[in-house]
């Protein structure tokens, strides 16, 4: 400004809050005495009329030009001030403000010192607004929508309030249902009101009003913007059932197989994991419950519910469960039998009694169906395609691709160069494992779909070339050719007769071949190949030792297989392996060496290390070699399809698709040898990634294949959800050895259907749901959505109400309570639900033994009051322990003993109530409860609890035996509500709950303009002052909408574009999105409409090419010199 500067300068007495500390005349004498000072005066409220009255006289008469206020804090009444500059004619950022009160005499106890710092803070208002400039004052547009978080008594409060005037409001609760925890109580205080009868229309006015848009089972995930203009993006987390279709009849539950701790009723009963919280719920809609995959089915490399099939099978549903193994893989009797079962060994009941059966489980399901139903496939036809699908190769992997791809409707044809489609498991896998008239019946469901299976028809070198397949009408190929081919060990004599591969030598057998093995046999391996070949060596007569370059730590084999060779007699010699062999034609001897462990190799197993000189030599007559093996992948290359170094098929880790357009493949043939299941996987893989190619679709945009795969649960929460009983995993029958190793019958013995069920029920239900797939058969309005996900909703609102409620304290720490550990102990909010007619014992005030109890101590300030937990009065706690009194005395006749420190009633008609409670025969005992015991000291207190106090009255420690203890504990703040309070930029005092700017002149206003609090959230209240709460925090929103208009920050900040580089640093840091970069200039630019003036991006521009207006370095920089002079 060009004038010359006239300050004027107010020092106020704030009454004697100021003054009683502070000299006010002396300090206004010397702020008349400073530099460009023109009045100086006093007044012992500055804030009413006639301060302001005067400020604006002198700017008037004296020509002022800046003025100064020393009073308060900024936080109280700037606004105040800046309005009487306005008025009397000077722009209001001319203005500053000292604090003295809350700065100088709340703080010193010594008035000369408290005195000379109110000069000081002064003499630096005074030098600061010397060069203060007037900045522009802005207006934005309101936006007349309104936020609330929390669907409780009071979110629906203010919610209803704001729509009745006709604003659309967003009602958030991250609960399925509205309600909050007054939807969970039976009868409200002083009046004995039926809770939900005051609830429900409520509720129901929320759901059916047109102006609320309620998202329930939603959370807030971030803010930005300003008052007036807030943008708010949500979370609607997914319900799994379609709002609009689910008509709430319940049909779901009924099929459901999983219970689950009901938390509504905190964990006293159970629910079904689709689950509608409360008969009156709002939404009338029901929710499925997935914490996500449970461990087993996360383990499986083919992605198999196991979790869902046992659950079924315990509920006696075979059918259902055969289909939906049969969604998952192929061949399920033959897994049932050699699957490795990587799913029993991540069971979480392997730490309570031992894994669940689930192969077995899987075995009894596809037995019974093939003796119940046939060998027909479980799904219904779909409307065929005209596409023609080539599979080359009737193992694991080429019949799940095949199966897949014909559930969809195409036509395929498997190409299988053998005379019976199998693989692998006709061919490697030995008859006592899986009989051959099992693999039949598994093949004849993939036959059913359609799929037609070419056998004794090679496809590659030696016979039809991929050319052709394209020539034919085959619009596209899957090669799952297997891994055929045996590794060799490459050393002198490998080549004599009598020494085979496994692969050959478990064919010949599984084609009815006996081979000539003599006596003594060496099997040279230690993988599942080397285990399966050694004992059908036995069953032929043989005397069969294994020789493994490794420790039996290190063996590849399944254990258990291992275990089994062990007991049938067969030897294992470990860290040796061949170096030659020697005979006359024939092998008859076989030299070996010793082996020592080194560092892990590329495997992560240790690297056998040769010992020099430990060479020795055995006597063999016929000797196996199973050490790996590769595909038979030679001639490929020259039909376009790449190989790998060592000769597996490259193909794209993801879709599966080779080097060639349209062919694709997957199996051994890619990963080398593998398990059945692994190559199911990759079958039923390729299929989806097919389907996706036939429809012309960018295989490298679409949806990955399992993109709904949830994570897998966490085994702690299982434990931590509901105590879990060990159950021991029953022993699997077996054949005897000596009865076995004559022949090749099938040794392991299938369950009984009792064993069955009672397996599937030792199921402890890990992810909620176990998407057994019953509850949309069920559902006759097709609601049921598995595949459903989380939606992001993104609003424009002008103001947000917070009201997140509370949550109980958890007094499991205050173990001399007994809480957990006695089963007649409650906390209020259990005995709530106790007592409620809608509740787990409807209504009937009943101990866990079914007997009513006959004396009943209710012991108060559990976590509130205490210099351990929380210093604060939960308020509340009083009033309920003297309702659960009346509701005990009047249902139980019982003898109620309430324990207390302090009765607090401080409401209407709380003094009245606790009179009656006395006169109804309570007995009150003032002082804070020692312990609460089971140990009785006397025979009255036989089988009861015992409460232990210091009567304060009496002076004296008195033991009251009772049946039932009630825990009155305190009320906290919400989960959630820290990461709430950064998301909105609002504060939280010492305890949690959330501050208001004013606890009288705003006590439902935020620091955050534009952000109201009602109910709880902001601290512990009662329903009559949440439910005001509620409605002033609705009357604020609703008047802040009615003005149309809000003023914004004027103290913006400013990018220099001479200076700017272009870094985008201040970008990175700006909370409100203000900063945008400008790419033609090369310079980063502010909305000001945006910006909040808060500083950071001025703090961290290294070029300081930033300034924030109305705080330039000149005005701190002044400031600080009058602090400093």
């Amino acid at each position: 400004m060009g004038a010359e500067p006239r300050v004027g300068v107010y020092i106020c007495h704030c009454g004697i809050n100021i003054a009683y500390k502070v000299d006010v005349e002396a300090v206004r004498d010397y702020a008349a005495t400073l530099p460009h000072v023109v009045v100086a005066r006093d007044y012992k409220f500055m804030c009413s009329n006639v301060g302001q009255e005067m400020i604006i006289n002198d700017i008037k008469e004296y020509n002022l030009n800046r003025v100064v206020v020393a009073s308060c804090s900024p936080r109280m009444h700037e606004k105040t001030f800046r309005k009487a500059c306005e008025k009397g004619g000077i722009n209001p950022y001319l203005f500053q403000m000292a604090s003295i009160r809350e700065q100088v005499s709340w703080v010193h106890e010594d008035e000369k010192v408290a005195t000379e710092k109110a000069k000081e803070l002064v003499r630096a208002a005074v030098f600061r607004v010397i060069h203060h400039e007037p900045l522009e004052r802005r207006f934005v547009d309101i936006n007349p929508n309104v936020l609330v978080i929390g669907g409780g008594i009071a979110g629906m409060q203010a919610a209803l309030e704001i729509a009745d005037a006709g604003k659309t409001v967003y009602l958030v609760e991250r609960e399925p249902s509205i309600g909050g925890h007054m939807a969970k109580f039976d009868k409200t205080f002083p009046t004995l009101d039926c809770a939900a009868c005051i609830m429900t229309p409520k509720m129901v006015s929320v759901g059916q009003h047109e102006n609320i848009k309620l998202l329930t089972n939603a959370e807030v995930e971030s803010v930005e913007g300003f008052i007036g203009n807030f943008k708010v993006r949500i979370r609607k987390k997914a319900r799994y059932v379609d709002e609009d279709k689910c008509t709430g009849c319940g049909e779901c539950a009924k099929v459901c197989p999983v219970s689950l701790p009901n938390e509504f009723e905190y964990g006293m009963n159970e629910r079904k994991a689709i689950y509608r919280p409360f008969p009156q719920a709002v939404p009338n809609v029901f929710t499925i419950s997935k914490e996500g995959y449970s461990p087993c089915r996360n383990a499986c490399p083919a992605g198999l519910n196991a979790h869902g099939y046992v659950k079924l099978i315990g509920e006696g549903k075979y059918k259902e469960a055969f289909a939906l193994i049969m969604d998952r893989v192929v061949l399920p009797a033959s897994l049932g039998r050699a699957c490795p079962a990587f799913c029993e060994r991540e069971c979480t009941r392997n730490e309570a009694g031992g894994s669940i059966h689930i192969r077995l489980l899987k075995r009894f399901a596809a037995d019974w169906y093939y003796e119940n139903v046939g060998t027909t496939s479980p799904f219904e036809p779909v409307e065929p395609k005209d596409e023609r699908v080539a599979v080359v190769g009737a193992g694991p992997a080429g019949l799940a691709c095949a199966f897949y791809l014909a559930r969809q409707g195409y036509k395929v044809t498997i190409f299988e160069k053998e005379a019976e489609p199998g693989g692998m498991v006709r061919y490697a896998i030995p008859e006592y494992r899986v009989p051959k008239d099992v693999l039949t019946k598994d093949i004849e469901v993939i036959k059913s779909m359609g799929v037609e299976i070419k056998t004794n028809t090679p496809v590659g070198e030696e016979g039809i070339s991929i050319d052709e397949l394209f020539s034919q009408g085959y619009k596209a190929v899957f090669l799952g050719i297997g891994a055929w081919k045996d590794r060799r060990l490459n050393v002198p004599g490998e080549d004599l007769e009598g020494i085979y591969t496994s692969i050959e030598f478990l064919k010949q057998v599984n084609t009815g071949q006996k081979p000539n093995l003599g006596k003594k046999v060496a099997v040279i391996g230690g993988g599942n190949s080397a285990i399966d070949a050694a004992r059908v060596a036995k069953r032929l007569g043989a005397d069969v030792t294994i020789y493994y370059r490794r420790t039996r730590k290190e063996m590849p084999a399944f254990p258990e297989e291992v275990e089994a060779a062990l007991q049938e007699g067969i030897n294992i010699e470990f860290l040796t392996t061949p170096v030659g062999f020697e005979g006359n034609g024939k092998v008859q001897k076989m030299e070996l060496i010793r082996m020592e462990l080194g560092e892990p190799d590329e495997s992560g197993r240790r690297r056998p290390i040769p010992i020099e000189g430990s060479n020795y030599k055995v006597d063999v007559d016929s000797v196996i070699l199973a050490i790996g093996q590769i595909p038979y992948s030679e001639g490929f290359e020259k039909f376009g399809v790449e190989l790998n170094r060592n000769g597996t098929i490259k193909a794209d880790p993801e879709t599966l698709q080779t080097s060639r357009e349209g062919v694709f493949a997957g199996g051994d043939a890619v990963t080398g040898p593998s398990t059945i299941v692994e190559a199911i996987g990759y079958g039923r893989k390729a299929a989806y990634y097919i389907d996706k190619f036939l429809k012309g679709e960018d295989l490298k945009q679409v949806e990955p294949y399992d993109a709904n795969k949830l994570p897998t649960v966490d085994k702690r929460k299982v434990f931590d959800r509901k105590p879990v009983e060990v159950v021991a995993r029953p022993k699997v029958r077996e054949l005897p050895v000596e009865e076995r190793i004559t022949n090749f019958k099938e040794v392991e013995q299938p369950l009984t259907e009792e064993e069955a069920q009672a397996e599937g029920k030792r199921c402890l239900d890990c992810a909620g749901c176990c998407e057994c797939r019953q509850c949309e058969a069920a559902c006759e309005a097709m609601a049921i959505m598995h595949e459903q996900r989380d939606e992001i909703i993104e609003v424009e609102v002008g103001s947000i109400i917070v009201a997140t409620g509370f949550r109980t304290f958890d007094p499991t720490p205050l173990k001399r309570y007994g809480y957990k550990k006695y089963p007649e102990v409650y906390t209020s909010i259990e005995f709530e639900r106790l007592n409620n007619a809608a509740g787990p014992t409807e209504g009937k005030i009943v101990m866990k033994n079914g007997k009513v109890p006959e004396s009943v101590a209710i012991i108060h300030c559990v976590g509130s009051r205490d210099e351990k937990f929380h210093r604060y009065c939960s308020r509340v706690c009083c009033m309920y322990s003297m309702k659960y009194a009346h509701l005990i005395r009047e249902k139980t006749g019982a003898e109620v003993y309430e324990f207390y420190i302090d009765i607090r009633s401080p409401g209407k008609m709380y003094e009245e109530f606790y009179n009656r409670v006395q006169e109804e025969g309570t007995h009150f005992i003032r002082g804070k409860v020692a312990e609460v015991t089971d140990i009785a000291e006397t025979p009255e207190e036989e089988g009861k609890l015992i409460v232990v106090v210091e009567d304060t009255l009496s002076g004296k420690v008195r033991r009251v035996p009772v049946d039932m203890v009630i825990l009155s504990v305190a009320l906290e703040p919400a989960v959630g509500a820290e990461e709430l309070a950064r998301i909105l930029g609002i504060s939280q005092d010492q305890d949690g709950w959330f501050i208001e700017l004013h606890p009288k002149l705003a006590p439902v206003s935020t620091a955050s303009d534009g952000i109201f609090l009602a109910g709880c959230c902001q601290g512990p209240k009662d329903i009559p002052d949440t439910v005001a709460q509620a409605s002033g925090a609705a009357a604020e929103a609703l008047s802040l909408i009615m003005r149309g208009k809000v003023e914004i920050e004027a103290a913006t900040s400013y990018i220099d574009p001479e200076v700017c580089v272009g870094c985008q640093q201040c970008r990175e840091v700006c909370a409100y999105s203000a900063i945008d970069y400008d790419p033609s200039r090369g310079v980063c630019v502010v909305n000001e409409a945006l910006c909040k003036g808060c500083g950071l991006c001025a703090a961290t521009c290294p070029n300081k090419a930033i300034t924030l207006k109305h705080f330039k370095n000149e005005q701190i920089l002044h400031e600080l010199e009058g602090i400093l002079l």
